[in-house]
């Protein structure tokens, strides 16, 4: 590691510490990153046959129930918010999560145990709704709701990076 580096590690600490909003902030935007490289590393469906079309969907919803279960995790294990609506904001996120969480797993759970072709169809379906309900997630919202997160966050450089990414 470089004195350079050493440096600016140093005064990231120290910027956190002074400011525990932009802290917590940042905690919650490196969460919800989290979760967005999850969904851009998902494997692909491989639909040559149906068989096919099922156990690459079921490994798919298992890289989404992880990928959930590692952003929830990241969001409870942030603290209590430096400030009033934090909390209330992140609650609402790992709800939303958790909802999800349940259903991609339910999905999973009946292509792994489904022999007959209409229920795997249905499963499939099913699945292609979780990823369209993790597209429309938006985890940032959560700050946003509340002014002094969003004012910490719009100096966050792992924030901005997260309203860049496309939809």
């Amino acid at each position: 590691m470089t004195s350079h580096a050493r440096q600016e590690g140093l005064a990231t600490v120290s910027a956190s510490e002074a400011d525990p909003t932009s802290a917590w902030a940042e905690g919650y935007c490196g969460a919800a990153g989290g979760l967005v490289r999850t969904l851009a590393t998902l494997p692909s469906v491989d639909p040559s046959t149906p068989q096919q079309a099922s156990r690459t969907s079921s490994e798919l919803m298992v890289s989404v129930v992880e990928g959930l279960d590692r952003t929830s995790s990241a969001l409870e294990n942030l603290g209590p918010a430096p400030v009033t609506g934090g909390d209330t904001s992140r609650t609402a996120a790992i709800a939303q999560l958790e909802g999800i969480r349940a259903r991609a797993d339910d999905v999973r759970h009946r292509l792994d145990s489904s022999t007959d072709p209409e229920a795997t169809k249905t499963a499939l379906r099913d699945a292609r709704a979780s990823l369209d309900e993790l597209d429309r997630l938006d985890l940032l919202r959560g700050l946003n709701d509340v002014p002094q997160l969003a004012a910490a966050s719009s100096r966050i450089p792992g924030c901005q990076e997260l309203v860049k990414q496309p939809r």
